[in-house]
């Protein structure tokens, strides 16, 4: 079995570790997507893949933040720690505003 691109710490933080695939997170249907990359952290913009098989091919890790393998549910607040060291804070909750990604934390490594 392949190894997993990032890891579940805790109830609700991410953490990137592999620098050759983004991860792709995906928060429930009505929730906008998120790319994670070795650079940082964006509002995802593209066609979202159909399949596991599909995101490979283009290089991205699907994360269903709703699968009982990651989370189990909806949240509210993702915390995703990235590859150039920072931490960042997703807020669901204000979507379609400057405060939907920043940074929480910087050099925690």
């Amino acid at each position: 079995m392949t190894e997993k691109p990032y890891l579940v710490s805790g109830r609700n933080t991410l953490i990137h570790k592999i620098r050759k695939f983004d991860l792709l997170i995906l928060n429930g249907n009505d929730d906008p997507a998120v790319v994670v990359n070795y650079k940082g952290i964006k509002e995802y913009s593209g066609k979202i893949p159909e399949n596991k098989r599909e995101a490979k091919m283009m290089d991205i890790e699907l994360v269903d933040a709703t699968s009982s393998e990651v989370f189990g549910d909806e949240k509210t607040l993702i915390f995703v720690q990235t590859l150039n060291g920072k931490e960042y804070k997703i807020d669901y909750s204000k979507a379609g505003t400057s405060m939907f990604i920043r940074v929480h934390q910087d050099s925690i490594f």
